[in-house]
């Protein structure tokens, strides 16, 4: 390989990546497992490429064999979601989102997203992230009894603030997010219903998930995650806003596209349009199931008390206030990679949250299934139980790194 040749230290570290992603559990739910054909895409020719500017509308010369692989990426985006139109050169998420709030908001501008510490992400109005510091947001939260979404409350508070722009979907929520029901509300206030499908993007697309269209106005998603791609993002959205998404993409957020990730983009979307995966997508929830039925069984208490996607928010706070953390570093000593997040209305602060997040997207595409879920549950349970037995640690590494070994990461 010519890399070891050229620059020995990185060849080291990204053996030892490969090792170390082969030797442990990855929990993490929004990480995944790319095939072989999504790696040789991403590291192409098309790496040397500038792009700027759309397919036939380019700023460069020598884009031929760029505007076909962009246009074929569009194709394939709008089949797989059903949308009217699609925009595939985001870099990723927050930009994408960025780019959706630049097409239908101005500065100060109020706008309706889900509060982090219940479930959403930074983007949909955290005060230290630009969407709350550029514009007005009005967070709804969960029900502190039911801990999931109460669409009257969602309501309320659209009623009460008027906001150009509503934000539907999740990054902790482990439940059906109701489309059509914020589509109603949005509707009813005359807003924007922009849908952040990052996360269940895969299990939409595999027919795991009610899809947000036709009733969102736009949606956003990354392309790794559940959807099984590279590291970037897309922007779905009706035909009557095509202009006003794409404008606010190139020139008004990004200059070139990142063509080489683009050619990844549109092969793990043929791979998305499979039968093969949406056997994958289904499994991944029945996986997510098993394994938050296993946590509940063995005394483990979880955010909602269960899940309906590929996610299970695992609650601490019956241990105590903050341990989110590091009960994410023991598991990982046992080999088990999870992160620490918030929980609901949780006393502590995101840095030292309440909770540890886990979902099934990674050992699904590893092929493990029911017994392996249980399996993982019981030793969640018993590391959550007793975080400082070293011992049990070492015990469970070595029957992790058993089961990985029968579970290789499939190089294609």
């Amino acid at each position: 390989m010519e890399l070891e040749k050229t620059d020995p230290d990185i060849y080291s570290l990204i053996e030892k990546e490969n090792l170390r992603q082969q030797e442990t559990i990855n929990l993490i739910a929004n990480e995944n497992y790319v095939s072989q054909s999504v790696l040789q895409a991403t590291g192409t020719a098309f790496t040397n490429k500038y792009s700027e500017g759309y397919p036939q509308k380019r700023y460069y010369q020598g884009n031929d064999n760029v505007d076909a692989i962009e246009n074929i990426a569009i194709d394939r985006a709008k089949k797989l979601f059903g949308a009217e139109h699609a925009n595939v050169q985001p870099y990723s998420g927050s930009p994408a989102n960025a780019a959706v709030y630049l097409a239908f908001l101005e500065p100060g501008d109020t706008f309706m997203g889900f509060d982090l510490s219940c479930g959403g992400h930074l983007t949909h109005g955290h005060p230290i992230n630009f969407s709350g510091k550029i514009y007005n947001a009005a967070n709804y939260c969960v029900n502190k009894e039911t801990e999931k979404i109460d669409m009257d409350a969602v309501r309320s508070l659209a009623l009460e603030r008027r906001p150009k722009l509503i934000v539907s979907g999740l990054t902790a929520y482990p439940r059906i997010i109701d489309f059509k029901a914020f589509q109603k509300i949005a509707e009813e206030v005359g807003a924007i219903h922009f849908a952040d499908i990052s996360h269940i993007s895969g299990l939409i697309a595999g027919g795991a998930h009610p899809s947000p269209f036709p009733f969102c106005d736009v949606a956003m998603t990354t392309t790794h995650k559940t959807l099984r791609g590279p590291r970037g993002a897309i922007i779905l959205c009706k035909k009557k806003y095509a202009r006003q998404i794409d404008r606010a993409v190139f020139p008004g957020t990004q200059g070139g596209p990142h063509d080489h990730v683009t050619a990844a983009k549109a092969v793990a979307f043929k791979e998305a349009l499979s039968e093969e995966f949406r056997i994958y997508a289904k499994k991944v929830t029945e996986n997510a199931k098993t394994l938050a039925e296993e946590l509940i069984n063995k005394g483990i208490k979880l955010v909602t008390g269960g899940t309906d996607n590929h996610m299970i928010l695992i609650d601490l706070l019956p241990f105590g206030i903050g341990l989110g953390r590091p009960a994410a570093i023991v598991l990982e000593k046992a080999g088990i990679v999870t992160n620490c997040n918030t929980v609901p209305f949780d006393p502590s602060t995101p840095f030292n949250p309440s909770g540890i997040r886990i979902g099934t997207p990674s050992v699904t595409t590893r092929g493990m299934n029911k017994n392996e879920m249980e399996k993982i549950g019981a030793w969640l349970a018993s590391i959550l139980k007793d975080p400082d037995n070293r011992e049990l640690q070492v015990k469970i590494k070595e029957e992790v790194g058993q089961l990985c070994r029968e579970f290789p990461i499939q190089p294609g």
